[in-house]
């Protein structure tokens, strides 16, 4: 009989030592490559203007500085519309729309995946395809749309397209269908919850890894919007059009350039890193048996 192997008073996979040891140098290799972009970026930002153009490329700087930072401070301190105004404007645009985008497709999703109505499939299948058109396509459309509203130069302009996200529609869906069983929804009703109170109550905590997903995804495509024709007014740009405005000067200014990079990367990594562990957690405890 095969003895089993334990690690610390508790029973392991029973590979043999050889095998973990690959596996462990495989993922560490695959690990450094992931961080190693990251890593050069923050470096970059932290080098004199002198070491920035050394060719071939150090991924080590000699002589820190923050003086990239403070660079790119002064240079937004210097613009006619105050720094803390695009953080503002690209703050609420990246939460509102996110919110949006989360409740619409949560909502929508749910009626597709477990509401059965005439049109139901026709529907579906408009969505999937509608993932093939880019938004270049459909730009003109919804500009027209938008001034037909009278939301061209407005927040809304921005963030309520958002909401219409057919890749988060998607996901949600399909998540719903195959983790929300319907036996679960119709005990709940037959303990006379309501169907908003369904959904809310039961399915939603049941698919929390692919909201959380959808949340990290809908963010960061938020927080990185530059420059848009539907915003004219500088009052109303965001944080990431305005540093590509001011950094325009020329290569004087790439230290900045590299400082503003690290700014703009750190909030959605932040936010990836909280939900991540949650994403984790859900994953490894939402498994379920009839």
């Amino acid at each position: 009989m095969k003895k089993l192997r334990t690690r610390k008073h508790e029973v392991v996979l029973n590979r043999s030592v050889g095998g973990d040891t690959a596996i462990t140098v495989v993922l560490t290799i695959c690990g450094i490559f992931m961080v190693l972009p990251l890593y050069y970026t923050i470096i970059q930002a932290l080098k004199p203007l002198d070491e920035l153009f050394y060719f071939p490329p150090r991924f080590y700087v000699v002589n820190p500085t923050l003086s990239n930072f403070r660079m790119l401070f002064d240079l937004m301190g210097d613009s006619w519309v105050p720094f803390s105004r695009y953080i503002f404007n690209t703050v609420l645009i990246s939460v509102l729309g996110t919110f949006g985008n989360l409740v619409f497709s949560s909502l929508a999703a749910y009626a597709l995946a477990k509401i059965d109505f005439p049109g139901n499939k026709a529907l579906f299948w408009l969505i999937q395809k509608s993932l093939m058109i880019g938004g270049t396509v459909t730009g003109l459309v919804n500009f027209i749309t938008l001034s037909w509203l009278g939301w061209v130069d407005t927040y809304a302009a921005v963030i309520v397209p958002a909401f219409a996200s057919t890749l988060g529609l998607y996901l949600m869906k399909q998540f719903m269908e195959s983790n929300v069983t319907t036996e679960i929804l119709e005990s709940a009703r037959l303990d006379g919850a309501t169907e908003f109170r369904t959904f809310w109550s039961i399915a939603m905590p049941m698919v929390k890894p692919a909201w959380l997903t959808l949340i990290i995804y809908a963010f960061q495509g938020l927080w990185g919007q530059g420059s848009t024709n539907l915003i004219y007014s500088e009052q109303l740009k965001t944080l990431n059009y305005a540093i590509g405005q001011i950094l325009a000067a020329g290569v004087t200014r790439t230290g900045a350039s590299c400082a503003s990079t690290v700014i703009m990367m750190m909030v959605p990594i932040i936010v990836f890193i909280v939900s991540q562990s949650n994403i984790i957690e859900t994953m490894g405890s939402s498994g379920m048996k009839d």
